[in-house]
């Protein structure tokens, strides 16, 4: 590595060591509505902002005196003007049949001057030339999980268990027609891990549909009750515990022109996970990334799109813990028998490109650094753009490599997190961009990374609230590992004075609190708890997102342990502060970090005075397959991991005050959790307070959320 190159990557990192959001002048001091609901306390943003198909335009919406405005501007000139008004478009529909219009629904544009809309049951299309519009096709009211293909002239859409087609000038299809209410057509499976997101894949031409068949007979029926009828119901879902029977998962092919369907033959055992469902640009093939059970085997497969029949492993990839593809395949504009792969093979997300015969012809990225996402390929198909942490893990940079040499460049600049956006024909980026400094940028880049245009500047809305230091900064794990924190104080704290920390946990798997972006990652409820007293603290603890396999992987088969040291390092750094009250030391976390704020209260207990744990996982037992079996292997392969992490096995070891809240149809982590442990209580003669939010599932939103963090809130104050 040059001197250069690591000037050039420490350099943003020794920046933001140092680096200190200002105290605010203003006084105003946040509400709990303020800090939960208040849109306007969040930075300005273009909504619904996307580029224009066939064109090197974009659109977003703008509201200009309450009345909403879809402003139409180019990335060549930078010119903008207003196209049409809500007013327009909700008169254009209801003169085509459909109602008033409360805002603009989502668009999806066919080219510079028509675009298709999903609204009440109908999909219209407009022409921004003549102010028409027209209903293109009718779907179900009850229709979920809807795709519009490629081409913008079908829809696929589920309905109970079942997969439906609508198309123009034609009645509903059924594509599955399934009595069983345990098979289930067209939804995301493995309970959407491996980077799932949905259960339809349309071919690039629209002419055929992938989808998931999850067959869950065999998994046993786990009962949420619903509370809001007379008496209570009992529904049953359908979830697999770790140990237990899992779903079985095929891919169906339907083609749309014969409305014949065929099975691709992904083989034994059933008990497998098919993820990163690709088609092959000439939608003859479909690849997909078949898990064993074990998650430590991943074949990369092709199969007939028109038969179903295997046809070739392309290659292999095994670990000693675990494999997890994430990433369907890229395919080479202009090369359909080359694509780029995304691969952690050694330790990092890397990106490789490869044939259709599995050869690799070479690796396109390297370092100690992760590979976060693809955006597309140049113009020539030379490059292809992506994002990565390879300045920091606390940023995000936009950057190119080439397919032939792998020579890299970024493109983005200024240190910060960027999210970026490649317009159709890949000539130009819109970089939505901020930092602990920077609320909101957007702005249109040329593949150099030169600025041609700003769209926003975002102002910072809390400009009038008193706001406490923001800092974020580095301690080391006992191994030595940096690991990353952010720390609120109090608006003009005195530091001759003793305060009380609430130290806010995660700690699992893909997340990462702790970022160079607005408010360094945090939320507005902590600045108000800095406002009210408290010095806030966050640690993204070993285990945690975005650090690469070891980082990750230091926590496999004992979910609880490594990340306890790591939080223990923070409680030394606070305790080594001469303002810090080490008598009034509080955590709390939600779902991981609900397991984590019990760990830390009960396998080490006196450290903190106070713990809330929202919706927390008690025994890994009864988590879900998929999740658990990947860091934990099955309890029966690995007894003392599960043994020493289960926290009904620490009850008796409480001290201080513990608050458990879970929602009463929590399908994420069951009810069961937090049950189990407070009939233990119950059983061990130990107190703890307990608050269920009735009929929320696995978080509790909207309105009630501020209810939610006042009741933490206020056990807080009772209590350190």
């Amino acid at each position: 590595m040059t001197l250069e190159l690591i000037k050039r990557q420490l350099t943003p990192l020794l920046l933001l060591l140092v680096f200190v959001l200002p105290l605010q002048a203003q006084n105003k001091l946040l509400t709990m509505e303020d800090a939960i609901l208040n849109p306007n306390l969040q930075p300005e943003d273009l909504r619904q902002l996307q580029w224009i198909a066939n064109t090197n335009d974009f659109v977003f919406l703008r509201d200009d005196n309450g009345s909403q405005n879809l402003v139409r501007g180019t990335a060549t000139s930078g010119r903008q003007h207003g196209i049409l008004t809500l007013e327009q478009l909700s008169a254009a529909v209801e003169a085509a049949g459909a109602e008033k219009l409360g805002g603009f629904p989502a668009l999806y544009w066919r080219d510079g001057s028509n675009f298709l809309m999903d609204a009440q049951g109908k999909i219209l299309g407009y022409d921004l030339k003549s102010g028409k519009a027209r209903v293109i096709m009718d779907y179900a009211d009850e229709a979920e999980n809807k795709e519009l293909d490629p081409t913008l002239q079908r829809l696929a859409y589920t309905k109970g268990n079942n997969l439906y087609l609508a198309q123009p000038g034609e009645d509903e299809k059924a594509i599955t027609k399934e009595p069983n209410e345990a098979i289930v057509n067209g939804q995301a499976a493995h309970r959407s891990e491996f980077g799932i997101t949905k259960g339809t894949f349309w071919s690039p031409k629209g002419t055929k549909l992938a989808f998931y068949r999850m067959d869950q007979t065999m998994v046993t029926d786990y009962p949420l009750v619903d509370i809001a009828p007379l008496p209570a119901q009992q529904n049953n879902i359908k979830y697999p515990m770790a140990g237990g029977k899992s779903h079985h998962v095929t891919v169906g092919v339907y083609d749309v022109k014969s409305g014949e369907t065929v099975y691709l033959k992904t083989g034994e055992p059933a008990e497998q996970y098919l993820t990163n469902v690709t088609w092959s640009p000439d939608e003859k093939h479909l690849y997909i990334a078949v898990l064993n059970r074990d998650q430590n085997h991943m074949k990369l497969n092709r199969y007939n799109a028109t038969t179903g029949e295997f046809e070739q492993t392309l290659f292999e990839e095994k670990q000693e813990k675990y494999v997890e593809p994430e990433h369907g395949l890229y395919f080479v504009p202009g090369k359909p028998d080359q694509f780029v792969w995304v691969s952690e093979r050694t330790g990092f997300d890397h990106l490789y490109l490869y044939n259709t015969s599995g050869k690799q012809l070479r690796q396109l990225t390297s370092g100690d650094w992760m590979v976060t996402d693809i955006l597309g390929f140049s113009r020539k198909g030379d490059e292809v753009y992506y994002m990565s942490t390879a300045e920091s893990p606390l940023e995000r940079h936009i950057y190119a490599v080439s397919l032939r040499h792998g020579k890299t460049r970024r493109i983005s600049q200024g240190s910060g997190t960027h999210n970026a956006m490649l317009s159709p024909d890949s000539r130009y980026i819109i970089d939505n961009y901020s930092s602990q400094v920077t609320p909101r940028k957007i702005w249109v880049l040329n593949p150099n990374g030169k600025v041609l245009h700003t769209l926003l500047t975002a102002k910072n809305p809390l400009t009038e609230y008193s706001l406490g230091e923001t800092t974020i900064f580095p301690i080391k794990a006992e191994d030595g590992t940096d690991l990353y924190a952010r720390m609120i104080t109090p608006p003009n704290m005195d530091k001759s004075k003793k305060y009380p920390v609430v130290v806010y946990v995660y700690g699992g798997p893909h997340v990462q609190l702790v970022t160079n972006s607005w408010l360094g990652g945090a939320n507005l409820w902590m600045h108000l708890m800095a406002q009210q007293g408290y010095i806030m603290f966050t640690v993204d603890s070993r285990g945690s997102g975005n650090r690469g396999l070891a980082f990750e992987q230091a926590t496999f088969r004992q979910l609880g342990n490594v990340e306890m040291q790591d939080q223990l390092r923070g409680v030394e750094y606070l305790k080594s502060l001469s303002y810090v009250d080490s008598n009034r030391l509080g955590v709390h976390g939600w779902s991981f970090g609900g397991f984590m704020t019990t760990s830390l209260m009960t396998r080490h207990p006196g450290v903190f005075k106070v713990g809330v744990a929202g919706g927390p996982v008690i025994d890994w037992k009864y988590y879900e397959v998929m999740y658990t079996e990947r860091y934990m292997d099955s309890p029966e392969q690995n007894p003392k991991g599960y043994e020493d992490a289960s926290l009904l096995n620490h009850v008796q070891d409480l001290k201080g005050k513990l608050l458990l809240i879970h929602g009463t149809v929590d399908d994420v982590v069951v009810w069961q959790h937090s049950l189990q442990f407070l009939k233990k209580a119950v059983d061990e003669g130990i107190q703890l307070d307990y608050f269920v939010y009735p009929g929320h599932p696995h978080n509790v939103r909207g309105k009630d959320r501020v209810h939610l963090m006042r009741k933490v809130t206020q056990y807080f104050e009772d209590y350190l």
